[in-house]
Formats: structure tokens, sequence, C-alpha cells
């Protein structure tokens, strides 16, 4: 079951080998109150205990592959549906310490309705959640 925050509990955790992560991934919520096309994300920053990690520099799993940040533009066909959640993948060597942590995200947004200069929007959100292993 999805959490309210988009910021989701689950899904938090380190990447690569267990003896030297790569990084870490955070899983996100569609945070509209309807689906959209993964081309107008244009990424999610993200911020654990102060340290930012820019949208730029991340990597998207949505469904079974993953997609570089400049890819996004081009996924017009993919959709992201409410009920679904997407892995935002982070580099940091070494990956996060075992414990609880502070997480901020500002997803990216561009509504195409909106006037271009009120683009993007961002959606912020924060919340604790615990690195296990």
């Amino acid at each position: 079951m999805l959490e309210r925050s988009h910021v989701q509990s689950s899904g938090f955790a380190n990447v690569g080998p267990s003896d030297g992560p790569t990084g870490f991934r955070l899983r996100i919520r569609q945070p509209n109150y309807r689906g959209t096309r993964v081309s107008l994300m244009q990424g999610v920053d993200v911020t654990v205990d102060g340290e930012l990690f820019p949208a730029s520099g991340n990597r998207y799993r949505i469904g079974e592959r993953d997609y570089a940040h400049a890819e996004l533009d081009a996924l017009t066909e993919l959709r992201w549906s409410v009920g679904e959640t997407i892995d935002v993948i982070v580099d940091k060597p070494g990956g996060l310490a075992r414990g609880v942590h502070l997480v901020e995200t500002v997803l990216y947004y561009r509504h195409p309705y909106f006037p271009p200069q009120f683009r993007p929007i961002p959606v912020r959100d924060s919340r604790h959640a615990t690195i296990v292993l």
C-alpha cells in the first residue's frame, strides 16, 4: 500500500554490493492527482541529511528499466500512473550509513497547461526514513 507522503519508506536502501555500496535508492509515488507522461518530469533533487544530490546526476528506475536524467525528455509514450512508484537511484560511493536519515525531495514537473513562466512546478516532500542494511 502506498503511503501519503510521496517519499515512500519502503525502497529506501543502499545499492551495489553489500561490502561496497555504490549509492542508494529512494522510492517515490506519483504526487499528482492523476498520472503524467514521464517526459513532463524534469527530475528529482534528493537531499539526505543536508547533502544535495541534484536531479541531473540521478537515474530513474521506471518499471524494469533504468533511465538517465537526459533520457527523460524523450519518454513521451511512457506514463507514470497514479498508484505506481519509481525509484530514484543516486550515486554515492559507500552508500548511506545504517540508521535514520532525513530525506527531502523536490520533483520538478512541466505541466503543459501552465504558462511557461510558471514552469517547472516544484513538488516538495520530506520524511525520516531508515537504511537497514
